[in-house]
Order: C-alpha cells, then structure tokens, then sequence
C-alpha cells in the first residue's frame, strides 16, 4: 500500500509472483483481522480498494523497519539511496504515511523501484504529495 497498490489487480500485477488464490487469502485474512478494510469504489461497485484501518496504521513503525531491515540483508531491488533516506529520517516518512492514511491521500509514499533514477550527488527526498 505505500507504494501506491489498492486494488486486487494492482497487488496481483505488483511483480511479487503471489498466486490469486494465496493472495486472495491473505487479504481476507488481514480483513479479518482489522488491519485492512475493502471499501467499494463509487463508480464500479464489483471493485474494491484496499486500505489500512486505524489498526493498520499503527503497524506502520514495525513495517519501515521491516522494510529497512529487508532492503539492506535481502536483495529487494530498492535503491541504496531511497533505504538510507528513509533510514535517516524515520520519524519524517512516518509522519508523511499517517497525514496521507488521514487525508486519504493515494499517492504512494515510496516509489515505485524501477521509476527511480539516480542523479549523482542528490539523494531522493521523501516528499508530501502536491
């Protein structure tokens, strides 16, 4: 969700590989569990967008770390530049992920890895969405 994805599809087209069954499951589980809620969109009611609850959110300190942790001992495709970004300004991106869950702000909070590019001597910049 911070890279953008609410939709089954959008998930399922993610590039992480989940069968539609496995994810499909999980998604009802974390449902389930209060962590997310699937509300349907007002122009087509057989599509729902997924999105945190207050429940979720909270989650949102262990996730960056988890997703630090994973980019620096696991090869996950993100770049160096964008982890030590985040790494160094936790409280920051944290801020900015819970102003736009409260907004209701869909713009995605990380890029997506492959629509970063690199200019030497800048760093990206977690910025708030315009």
């Amino acid at each position: 969700m911070v890279r953008g994805l609410r939709t089954f599809k959008e998930f399922q087209r993610s590039g992480e590989g989940i069968a539609s069954n496995i994810l499909s499951d999980r998604l009802h589980k974390l449902e389930t569990a209060g962590i997310i809620t699937a509300e349907q969109e007002k122009t087509d009611r057989r599509r729902a967008n997924y999105r945190l609850t207050e429940k979720g959110i909270d989650l949102a300190p262990v996730l960056l770390e988890l997703l630090i942790w994973g980019a620096r001992n696991e090869n996950t495709g993100a770049p160096c530049a964008v982890v030590e970004e985040m790494e160094s300004n936790r409280e920051k991106v944290l801020a900015e992920a819970r102003r736009r869950w409260r907004e209701r702000d869909t713009t995605p909070l990380i890029p997506r890895f492959d629509d970063v590019v690199h200019k030497p001597g800048k760093k990206p910049k977690i910025q708030r969405a315009s």
